[in-house]
């Protein structure tokens, strides 16, 4: 069986959370059994919820093609950005 995933947690712990609160403020349980049972239940319908609602469907891992990278030859220059030291210090204030 996979693993469920995060909307699959998210609405199962929702429906679990809303539930339990609709039926214990329905039932007006006030012992300590009937609020177990009533918790019990209320886990019921979030399980349901977060295993029969559709898993992402992962699409097939395409293989990468080699791409070739294009070589410098000896006699091209190679050009790199030079460091400005100090750059925007003409904008500094109080200094």
């Amino acid at each position: 069986m996979p693993r469920p995933n995060a909307a699959q947690l998210a609405y199962g712990s929702a429906t679990v959370v809303f539930s339990t609160v609709a039926l214990l403020l329905l039932s007006r349980a006030t012992t300590t059994l009937g609020i177990a049972v009533i918790c019990v239940a209320g886990l019921l319908p979030g399980l349901l919820v977060a295993v029969t609602m559709p898993a992402r469907r992962r699409t097939p891992a395409v293989p990468m093609t080699a791409v070739p990278v294009p070589r410098s030859t000896p006699d091209e220059e190679v050009r790199v950005p030079a460091v400005h030291a100090g750059a925007g210090a003409e904008t500094r204030i109080g200094s």
